[in-house]
């Protein structure tokens, strides 16, 4: 008989950041949102989940605004 050590699924949390790449190109700069990022438990760390890995620019992490909390799942 097969044990099912898994826990309970924990309810979606939405993220704490939402991860941003952001490429220059000339006076320009355009914004694709790339990934989410949230707090450890204790607050000292954060996990960052990327859906796509950017090869030149910069990731950004900012704050969600109230709108792009509503597109996440369990918000």
């Amino acid at each position: 008989m097969a044990r099912n050590n898994s826990a309970p699924a924990a309810e979606a949390k939405a993220p704490d950041f939402i991860a941003w790449h952001v490429a220059n190109r000339g006076d320009k700069a355009f914004w694709t949102k790339v990934g989410a990022a949230w707090f450890h438990r204790d607050r000292k760390g954060v996990s960052l989940q990327l859906e796509v890995v950017p090869i030149n620019g910069r990731i950004v992490l900012r704050t969600p605004l109230d709108d792009e909390t509503k597109e996440q799942p369990g918000a």
